[in-house]
């Protein structure tokens, strides 16, 4: 029976992974300009085009649907030499390298920590490359099948807790939880909650103090690096010099 369903979810895993048709107004970023922007440790944020996007994109209520750590300049293939790398978890495939190329067609965004040590920096980067070659227990049909409704009728403040429900493997695929743990890993901060605590310092008994407790990384999702006022966001910058005169527009029609 577990072989079964392991083939069943791997199936379904390949078909809510399968690009289809979106109609969207944002343009995709061009590779080079894209590639000239990047420094270790971003995060890219990728808007999908597959069928599992249209549900996180839904129930994250955001434009986001996946998250990946760019990793600098690495040699995956000799006879291409250095490339952009990226590490991602992708439900299907596990977690993997892959390369600029993969993100050409797609509107993206980058985060990028502010003020990330470079030790740390370099731990967030080695604790993704451990994590390559994992791959995801997807023998829990359930936990997959609930991504076949795009826009299941749940209240806007249950949405981001039904991503985190299930067996876990397949959560942790869908989510953004790899990266977030790896920025957990280091204490450096993506949204987290905050609570007061009564101090029991010598030097100030009983002052009321404000401490964070991070999310569980289940719960993080592709927009809370957009929001987060602990990263930067940077756009996919238009080539200089830039002037909205030289812009060719075409004729308006009644249509139009």
């Amino acid at each position: 029976m577990n072989k079964i369903a392991a083939r069943a979810g791997e199936m379904l895993a390949r078909f809510l992974t399968k690009p289809v048709h979106v109609h969207g107004i944002a343009p995709a970023a061009k590779p080079a300009r894209l590639g000239a922007l990047l420094q270790p440790a971003d995060v890219i944020l990728v808007e999908g085009h597959s069928r599992i996007s249209a549900a996180i994109k839904y129930l994250t209520q955001s434009t986001w649907s996946h998250a990946a750590l760019y990793i600098g300049m690495q040699v995956t293939d000799p006879a291409r030499g250095a490339e952009h790398c990226f590490v991602e978890a992708d439900i299907a495939e596990g977690v993997r390298r892959v390369g600029l190329a993969e993100f050409a067609e797609f509107h993206v965004r980058i985060c990028r920590p502010i003020g990330l040590s470079m030790a740390d920096r370099d731990h967030v980067i080695d604790y993704v490359l451990r994590r390559v070659g994992d791959q995801y227990d997807l023998r829990n049909v359930i936990d997959l099948a609930r991504y076949l409704i795009p826009t299941p009728p749940v209240p806007a403040r249950f949405r981001r807790h039904l991503l985190s429900l299930g067996s876990g493997d397949p959560t942790r695929a869908i989510c953004s939880g790899l990266v977030a743990q790896a920025f957990q890993m280091v204490g450096y901060p993506i949204l987290p909650m905050t609570h007061t605590h009564v101090s029991d310092s010598p030097e100030c008994p009983g002052c009321i103090e404000e401490l964070l407790r991070p999310r569980h990384h289940s719960l993080c999702v592709p927009r809370d690096f957009d929001v987060s006022p602990y990263f930067d966001v940077v756009k996919p910058a238009l080539p200089a010099p830039f002037s909205y005169h030289d812009l060719k527009w075409a004729a308006q029609t009644e249509e139009d």
